[in-house]
């Protein structure tokens, strides 16, 4: 009996140690604890919108696994795909009905004259800019410096998902004015999606204009029942591992004493990186299924355009460019059509040179030395940027922002893709709300200044 007390006491101090090197507090008086290592906490980020990126109240680095649902991706018949119906992490979203996170449903109706509604339209940037814009209202704060929108009640609405790229956001644009969707603004954040994601699906024999392979080819091959052996046997290892993990979650919450902790945390850790082992195997099956399946339309119950033969580099970024200019020249007027105003807005992404320098700690997060995405944008952006004069010259308000990032010297990157710490995600806020008040602020002068030269004339 003695030997157990020594050896519970033995594990109990063993593990207070541990506790206390780990998060810098005793065990029996901590708070919870949420580990604020930016690079750790993303690490496995693709889509910020569309995964779990919190680490638990617990501290376990979670990153990068759902627990819930694994395909929370839902094939659309206009859209090509959409975000499942369901609650959100972040207090007062959820992903509504139309499949968009925001807080309300779509369309949505104003419920009087005073508000005036913005639309977010673009990939998982403009989505996680919309949330942003919500919680921190930079864009209304700056707007409300104008006297026509001083009293205005300001209502954001997404239209934004991981993956879109045009001409997706005309398509959804079309749609939901069609459908009764009230607009007074429309920001289109885009750029990094139409370059890479155009390269993705010219290298999988898809027409660059469809929606992105890498998102649509993984539904239609469950869809045509077409998943390898080793894929579904990953499958049902990923899903009895999330199984196990809410339990050991739920288990760790309630113990009571350092040793239950840190053996539970232990296992916990296991079971995540057994997760994560699973989900690579499937997502690599699931590619070389996506390869197979590209351009075999005749087979599948979802037909793509082919592109066949590929194009060569120099044609493929000419002429997804001159559709990323035709699809935001024809958004600028239809909204002009509507009394609506629209603004573009060209995404800041790090595989693109500019003048920014990055610290060890910020290159090790933001850069991947095997990523598809470094060759895209090296050699989309200029062309995409060749074709903002054009995009002037038809009347588009486009923001050049390429080089918004350059002089923070704070992490901006969370990830190897694209996606903004809070700190960037505030100066593209701030970038989007200051210029946009620079092209409406002049016009209301010149509105005053009209007015008062019409009361003159009428003395």
């Amino acid at each position: 009996m003695i030997n157990i007390i020594f050896l519970f006491v033995f594990l109990e101090l063993g593990s207070l140690g541990w506790y206390f090197f780990k998060y810098k507090q005793f065990f029996y008086t901590r708070e919870k604890v949420a580990e604020n290592n930016q690079g750790e906490e993303l690490e496995n980020q693709e889509e910020n919108e569309n995964i779990n990126t919190n680490t638990n109240p617990m501290g376990i680095n979670l990153a990068g696994i759902r627990l819930e649902d694994s395909v929370i991706e839902r094939i659309h018949p206009y859209f090509g795909y959409v975000q499942k119906p369901g609650p959100d992490f972040r207090k007062g979203f959820k992903y509504n009905t139309a499949g968009f996170i925001s807080p309300y449903d779509y369309p949505y109706q104003k419920k009087h004259d005073n508000q005036y509604i913005i639309g977010i339209f673009g990939g998982s940037v403009a989505s996680n800019y919309s949330i942003y814009e919500i919680q921190n209202q930079i864009l209304e704060k700056k707007l409300r410096q104008i006297p026509e929108f001083k009293d205005r009640e300001f209502i954001i609405l997404s239209f934004a998902t991981g993956g879109y790229k045009q001409p997706q956001q005309l398509i959804l644009l079309n749609y939901f004015l069609s459908i009764g969707q009230q607009f007074d603004m429309i920001i289109n954040i885009d750029g990094f999606n139409e370059v890479t994601l155009a390269k993705a699906n010219n290298k999988n024999n898809i027409d660059i204009m469809m929606p992105s392979t890498n998102h649509v080819v993984p539904l239609t091959n469950i869809a045509n029942n077409s998943l390898s052996t080793k894929s579904i046997r990953a499958m049902l290892k990923i899903n009895d591992s999330k199984g196990k993990l809410k339990d050991a979650l739920e288990t760790l919450d309630k113990c009571q004493v350092a040793y239950c902790y840190a053996l539970t945390s232990i296992y916990v850790q296991n079971l995540a990186s057994t997760y994560r082992k699973n989900v690579k195997i499937f997502d690599k099956e699931r590619k070389k299924a996506a390869k197979q399946a590209a351009g075999e339309t005749e087979a599948s119950i979802v037909y793509f355009y082919a592109q066949s033969p590929q194009l060569e580099k120099s044609e493929l970024y000419k002429i997804m460019a001159e559709h990323w200019k035709k699809a935001s020249i024809m958004m600028k007027q239809i909204a002009a059509n509507n009394n609506i105003l629209y603004f573009h807005i060209l995404q800041p992404n790090q595989y693109y040179p500019t003048n920014r320098i990055y610290s060890e700690a910020e290159k090790k997060i933001a850069f991947d030395s095997d990523t598809p995405f470094k060759e895209a944008t090296e050699l989309g952006y200029p062309v995409l940027l060749n074709k903002i004069d054009d995009l002037k010259n038809n009347g588009v308000n486009i923001f050049n922002g390429v080089n918004i990032l350059d002089n923070e010297k704070e992490i901006v990157y969370i990830d190897s893709c694209c996606h903004y710490t809070k700190t960037g995600e505030n100066i593209l806020s701030e970038y989007i709300a200051n210029s946009i008040f620079n092209i409406l602020a002049p016009n209301q002068k010149s509105k005053v200044k009209s007015q008062k030269s019409k009361v003159r004339s009428k003395k």
